[in-house]
């Protein structure tokens, strides 16, 4: 089995067991859509058992889709979050309705809550802190919610590319968490450069954030697709990572990989105990399969599927 190298000097192909990275990797979660689910004949075959697995709802998903997805997962032996993008949610009624059918039909018992992609909001909520405020999710029990975290900023919340207001909703956050049975955590945009990560992860911890980080990774996938996600999810700085590997023609057509952010922020952690990092969160840009296969190739034991014998 093939595991991520720490050391530079590591000659190509040559294998090194790096116990850092293992332990970085284990509990790993990841982003599935419908349509991305339904060419994945059984989750089984790929995913460690107990991998949290997120359900995203992009804008014009049907909620019977979505909960379709939540239940054959769930029925596979997986913890599911779905997303609930506050803007596509039209009014409390609606998301009543959601969270009843995501318990009822799937025994869903955490959640994902985050603003989402639409500009303009369906009905009467704008934004995660709405959907919490609420209550429903507290009503009903839910035992585990996420909410939103921009490593890199968001231009979408702070036009001017400062982290004034992402940072006053983290603060938020941060209380209500503070009130609510829920545990609570933070699951990030994707990055795709180690240091800017430590910086915003110490930056939050030294304002009294404390909240867990899952930071967001993308997985294995061509430059081109990279690229094309990054800008349309506002991905910050560390862009420029994939667009100095577009300069070099001879690596346009090879797979991206995460290997270099996990193995430093894998040394990191391994150097710093009590970082905020504490999970990792891949969204499969590439493909499903080929990120969950580059986890069982690079994290151990923590990456073995549930069907492995």
């Amino acid at each position: 089995m093939a595991l991520l190298n720490f050391k530079r000097d590591v000659k190509p192909g040559e294998t090194v067991v790096t116990p850092e990275v293992e332990s970085f990797l284990s509990n790993y979660s990841i982003e599935i859509m419908p349509r991305t689910a339904q060419k994945i004949s059984d989750f089984r075959d790929l995913l460690p058992k107990g991998t949290r697995v997120y359900i995203a709802h992009i804008e014009g998903t049907p909620i019977s889709e979505m909960v379709d997805t939540a239940k054959r997962v769930a029925n596979q032996g997986y913890p599911v979050m779905p997303h609930f993008p506050a803007r596509i949610i039209r009014d409390k009624a609606t998301l009543a309705d959601w969270i009843a059918r995501y318990q009822g039909e799937a025994g869903v018992d955490q959640a994902l809550l985050l603003a989402g992609g639409v500009t303009t909001p369906y009905g009467d909520f704008d934004s995660s802190m709405q959907l919490l405020e609420t209550g429903l999710f507290g009503a009903a029990g839910f035992k585990r919610l996420h909410v939103a975290g921009h490593p890199e900023g968001n231009r979408d919340i702070d036009p001017d590319g400062g982290m004034k207001i992402v940072g006053q909703a983290l603060e938020w956050k941060q209380k209500f968490s503070e009130t609510s049975d829920a545990e609570m955590a933070l699951a990030t945009q994707f990055a795709f450069e180690a240091q800017p990560i430590i910086d915003w992860a110490d930056s939050i911890k030294a304002a009294g954030i404390d909240l867990p980080i899952h930071i967001g990774i993308a997985g294995p996938a061509k430059l081109q697709t990279l690229i094309k996600f990054a800008i349309a999810c506002g991905v910050g700085p560390s862009l420029n990572v994939l667009k100095k590997r577009a300069k070099d023609v001879t690596k346009l057509l090879l797979p991206f990989t995460p290997n270099d952010v996990i193995s430093e922020l894998a040394a990191h952690k391994a150097a710093n105990p009590d970082f905020n990092v504490s999970h990792v969160h891949f969204f499969p840009l590439g493909g499903i399969k080929t990120n969950a296969r580059w986890v069982t190739d690079n994290g151990g034991q923590s990456g073995r599927p549930a069907n492995a014998s």
